[in-house]
């Protein structure tokens, strides 16, 4: 029988990436609503309005914190000052079509910029969230069903979410000694704000109209429809709660059945 307490994260500290928007905001409300305190970045402004809302709706401490991921020195200040952590998502990234037929300047840059927000950024966070964490730490990071498979025209993006599977992989070895989880999340797709960006940029660049492309996704999944942030962030508090104790090292594919195996 499952034990309800399983998902109460009361007490506990979590630090959310990315948490202004889309996704990460999704997780940020999810664990607030189960108890716990937080700590969210991102690099706009707009975190901290999100924080007071996250704060007026659940009653929980929210403390939004401003930074560029890619900021070595501002991230480890940022973690040092958050203090002791139990849960720490790696959620901030950047999503942006990149054509290998593209020689630009400008195709190059957002094809370096992705990768340092999306590898980079993520190994930075990471590694300063590290010492916050004890025994019992759980990390989780969000990739993506492209870190496994792959698409056309986001050549950047898969191949930063190949990354940051091997990353996971890589140092949930590393830390499984010392009681701290490793985990990521691969969502499909979500009507986000920037999936919804990326579904332009793919209309444009093949020529069909968006709606070609959402039904090209709808059938690819083995359930129809569209899932939301809301939804996505349950997989969040499964990978971080004792219902997960044993899991480590793994991908959790929260996408309606798009990949299988």
């Amino acid at each position: 029988m499952t034990n309800p307490a399983a998902v109460d994260f009361s007490g506990q500290s979590v630090f959310i990436t990315g948490a202004s928007r889309g996704i990460g905001y999704g997780v940020a409300r999810a664990f607030a609503q189960h108890g716990a305190s937080l700590h969210i970045m991102a690099q706009g402004e707009e975190i901290h309005d999100a924080a007071r809302r996250v704060s007026d709706e659940t009653g929980q401490s929210v403390t939004g914190w401003t930074c560029d991921i890619t900021d070595s020195a501002k991230v480890e200040e940022i973690f040092a000052e958050a203090g002791p952590l139990d849960v720490f998502v790696a959620n901030a990234g950047l999503e942006a079509v990149t054509p290998i037929s593209d020689r630009s300047k400008e195709a190059e840059a957002q094809f370096r910029r992705v990768t340092e927000i999306n590898t980079v950024g993520t190994y930075l966070t990471t590694r300063a969230a590290v010492p916050q964490l004890g025994p019992g730490g759980r990390i989780i990071l969000t990739a993506s069903i492209w870190g496994s498979t792959a698409v056309p025209e986001l050549s950047a993006y898969v191949a930063s979410k190949h990354a940051n599977i091997g990353f996971m992989r890589s140092i949930a070895k590393e830390l499984g000694p010392r009681g701290i989880r490793v985990n990521a999340v691969c969502p499909g797709w979500v009507m986000t704000g920037p999936a919804l960006n990326t579904l332009r940029e793919m209309s444009r660049e093949r020529g069909v109209a968006e709606e070609v492309i959402t039904q090209e996704i709808s059938a690819e999944q083995s359930l129809p429809g569209v899932q939301s942030a809301d939804d996505v962030a349950l997989s969040y508090l499964y990978l971080a709660s004792p219902l997960a104790a044993n899991i480590t090292g793994q991908t959790l594919n929260a996408d309606r059945g798009a990949v299988q195996g």
